[in-house]
């Protein structure tokens, strides 16, 4: 028996996210599909780095697996991609160690968030960038993202149904990029909580409307209180980028 560990993008429109459900079509449930083809009927449980909602993309998400098939390196890529569907593909997937562990092993992530900001919708962005049609002050929010820069309790930026009863995570950078009419956030940290970016996205959103003052971003991890923060962007600009180990 062997373990590989898989790097793998994702285009989750079509997905009621990553992980497993009974029902509905997800990513994982889609890569267990290909496996189970094959191994010829036997299932193969993947493990990730974590789960991504509907609607959220991955440009390097993390699996792991077992099997004891003999294939050569270099060639399970190209065995597993002939099964999946046209919105999965897998970069490499390569042997590793028994004790790697795609979720336990993580010592941090990177997310991109793409917002498209233009006044007129581009319906080939629809999917795979927030479309925001206001003028922003892009310094405002540049100074608003160093507040966010360490350690802090992150309660006021995620949903209030984060099961995680430590909510403290390290933000160690966050930067913006400007590109033709995309915006492109990027943090990068040791964990990030359910919806944490995409309310952050929000709340930087009204930071650049002139809704909130970037300062304000101190007094909003003070309060503690998902109430203080802005709302929760869409799911569609938000890619899980890399997984650090």
């Amino acid at each position: 028996m062997q373990r590989y560990k898989g790097i793998v993008s994702y285009d989750g429109t079509e997905y009621c996210g990553f992980q497993l459900q009974p029902r509905d079509r997800t990513v994982q449930g889609e890569i267990e599909k290909a496996l189970k083809k094959l191994h010829k009927g036997s299932e193969i449980k993947i493990q990730a780095s974590g789960r991504t909602d509907a609607g959220v993309h991955a440009k390097g998400q993390v699996i792991h697996f077992d099997s004891d098939l003999d294939i050569p390196a270099g060639k399970w890529e190209l065995a597993v991609n002939a099964l999946l569907p046209h919105d999965i593909v897998f970069s490499t997937i390569e042997p590793v160690n028994m004790d790697f562990h795609a979720r336990y092993n993580v010592t941090g992530k990177e997310y991109r968030y793409f917002i498209h900001l233009s006044e007129r919708r581009d319906p080939f962005k629809r999917n795979h960038a927030y479309y925001y049609p206001y003028k922003l002050d892009i310094e405002a929010i540049r100074e608003a993202t160093g507040y966010f820069i360490g350690e802090h309790d992150f309660t006021s930026f995620c949903s209030m149904k984060t099961d995680k009863e430590d909510k403290v995570r390290t933000i160690t950078s966050m930067e913006l990029v400007e590109e033709d009419d995309m915006l492109i956030f990027s943090f990068k940290g040791n964990g990030f909580l359910y919806n944490m970016v995409r309310i952050i996205i929000g709340t930087l959103l009204d930071v650049g409307r002139g809704k909130r003052k970037p300062e304000s971003i101190n007094a909003i991890l003070a309060k503690k209180d998902r109430k203080a923060a802005g709302k929760t962007a869409s799911a569609n600009g938000l890619y899980l980028w890399k997984v650090y180990y």
